[in-house]
């Protein structure tokens, strides 16, 4: 029987136990467990060798730089943004990865969403730094909308942005500046996360100007501004896709698993009807 895990601090209610029981459920590992792992700062250290006894685990906070100075090498996603959500075992040495950006990519690319466009981004802080920057990388004009207090954050990926990408497009603005039509808004910020569900990080003209919105909260299933969206025949993708989907490239990196596009799609749903 193999054993998986989730490590983080503290962990609370996550979804990542379901998903991936369902993930090794479709790979034909019914028997494989996934752990929560709610380890304190002061015990981490004693636990890494029960960590790398698993066959793998995935990281949250507080620990996704931390475990790196742990582990014996870092896969080319987990250098580019100095943080790990993934640990797999590699010829007896465990590698660090970040799925974080597969999962976002993935997630809208089953979307039917594109990043080689017009792309508006609002907000610039933990996964945002990574969506500005694999939008620049991808090919997006990409414009960040920040509040004034994070403007530097916002600068600094877009410098980020910038040393990977030469040629990348990328302007850094205020919520007042917002003009003109976009290929694609993405949401990177925690406007409209549950508990506050009646609040949208931008106006309903703004989102009228847009021709595909990506929010990366998963609770609530449909958030204010993908409701917008959706309300005036805008395709909407939702976080619960991207949770999902970074899941599937872990089960990908562990053992080689191949899943179907309709599973993923069938198990999407079930953990957005296990969320509601």
């Amino acid at each position: 029987m193999s054993k998986y895990g989730l490590l983080g601090y503290p962990l609370g209610h996550t979804m990542s136990p379901p998903i991936h029981k369902r993930l090794f459920e479709l790979d034909g590992k019914a028997d494989a467990e996934y752990e929560v792992c709610e380890f304190a700062p002061e015990i981490l250290a004693d636990k890494i060798e029960y960590l790398n006894s698993l066959g793998g685990y995935n990281i949250t906070i507080p620990y996704k730089v931390e475990i790196i100075r742990h582990i014996d090498g870092l896969d080319e996603s987990a250098k580019r943004y100095n943080s790990v959500n993934c640990v797999a075992v590699k010829d007896g040495k465990h590698i660090g990865y970040n799925t974080d950006c597969y999962g976002f990519l993935r997630s809208l690319e089953a979307g039917g969403a594109r990043l080689d466009g017009k792309v508006l981004q609002i907000g610039c802080g933990g996964v945002g730094r990574m969506m500005a920057i694999e939008a620049a990388l991808h090919g997006a004009d990409l414009t960040i909308v920040s509040l004034p207090e994070f403007i530097a954050g916002a600068e600094a990926a877009a410098d980020e942005a910038r040393a990977l990408n030469p040629d990348a497009k990328i302007k850094v603005i205020t919520h007042d500046k917002i003009e003109g039509e976009f290929d694609l808004l993405m949401n990177a910020s925690p406007v409209g996360m549950f508990p506050k569900v009646d609040d949208c990080p931008v106006s309903e003209d703004v989102i009228k100007n847009c021709k595909c919105v990506f929010d990366v909260i998963y609770n609530p299933n449909v958030t204010k501004l993908m409701q917008i969206a959706q309300d005036n025949g805008i395709k909407a993708i939702g976080g619960m896709a991207m949770l999902v989907w970074q899941a599937v490239v872990a089960h990908e990196i562990w053992d080689g698993a191949k899943y179907r596009d309709e599973d993923i799609n069938a198990l999407i749903e079930e953990m957005r009807a296990k969320l509601a």
